[in-house]
């Protein structure tokens, strides 16, 4: 199994031609509702593909993820299963190897990951899309309360997260405080590469 990025000679290649479009923000945003709609939304289309991301904890109403072991994990990661992975809150996250195949083929592959694994993906890929979606402070705190899962810590310390201010800017940003399906509409536009307005 080839590890990322391809080394042809002295030049590195970006994975492609597909395209790679990283849903990135704050928890309580609403990411996994959007990336639900969004899903629905693409159904039909073989050539979006919404993979299930590894988590070393309990699957979760809110997501559609596969729950791993941390000695699972541990094996996979050392196998060069996973495309990329990260922390947060923690827990540790991955998404497979897989996806590779689907950009290699030319589909559009949309992902939940961390802001923290933006500049390795934009090397590692020729055609990143980082759609940032977040809400105001007010409805980030009364979506995390209202979700109170006692496996992802201390309220206070998911609103309080940051990420080193060198991480890249998304390319678009979606303020998830109006209607769902709304912003679920603004989403699907972002993966099907159609004209978006905010």
């Amino acid at each position: 199994m080839s590890d990322v990025p391809v080394i042809t000679g002295q030049r590195v290649t970006a994975i492609g031609p597909g395209r790679l479009v990283l849903v990135v923000g704050p928890s309580g945003a609403g990411k996994d509702t959007l990336l639900g709609l969004a899903r629905a939304a693409c159904v039909e289309d073989r050539n979006i593909v919404f993979p299930r991301r590894s988590i070393t904890r309990k699957a979760s109403a809110f997501e559609d993820n596969e729950e791993v072991s941390a000695e699972a994990f541990e094996r996979a990661l050392a196998d060069g299963d996973y495309a990329m992975h990260w922390e947060a809150h923690g827990h540790r996250y991955a998404l497979s190897r897989a996806i590779d195949d689907d950009i290699r083929a030319g589909r559009t592959v949309i992902a939940n990951v961390s802001r923290t694994v933006i500049a390795a993906t934009r090397r590692d890929y020729g055609n990143v899309t980082v759609v940032s979606i977040t809400a105001p402070p007010d409805v980030l705190a009364a979506r995390l309360a209202m979700r109170a899962r006692a496996s992802d810590g201390q309220l206070a310390q998911r609103l309080a997260r940051t990420v080193d201010e060198a991480t890249p800017a998304p390319d678009f940003t979606i303020v998830n405080s109006g209607t769902a399906e709304y912003h679920a509409r603004q989403l699907v536009r972002i993966i099907k590469g159609e004209r978006w307005e905010s």
